[in-house]
């Protein structure tokens, strides 16, 4: 009976041992950086939206996960909306965000910000 409790025990420890080793896939910053950047313009600590400023104009985004600053350089698929990850440059952190208006312009990200936290 020691013999199957102890058998049974060590088998158990090195089960946890090999399935707690996981390979971490290294952070791949050169694809993030062919995407599409923004500059957040307008970000507020009442509001889950922000706005972010693109070469194709104004968009604005519903945090999911963590809310950037005003001035943080973040990159991503703006130009269409939906549930996307977005890498946070200035802080180099992933965060997820709900794109739902784009190609604005700075009065429309203005009045779509309004519509969508007041």
């Amino acid at each position: 009976m020691k013999k199957i409790f102890t058998f049974s025990a060590l088998a158990l420890i090195i089960a946890l041992v090999f399935t707690s080793c996981v390979k971490q896939v290294p952070f791949n910053e050169s694809y993030w950086l062919s995407k599409e950047r923004g500059d957040v313009v307008y970000s507020s600590s009442t509001c889950s939206h922000y706005i972010i400023e693109t070469v194709n104009g104004y968009s604005v985004i519903r945090a999911i996960s963590s809310r950037p600053y005003e001035g943080d350089v973040l990159y991503g698929d703006f130009s269409y909306g939906g549930v996307k990850d977005i890498y946070n440059r200035t802080e180099g952190s992933i965060i997820s965000g709900d794109v739902k208006e784009y190609w604005l312009t700075y009065s429309g990200a203005q009045d779509a910000l309004d519509y969508y936290c007041y």
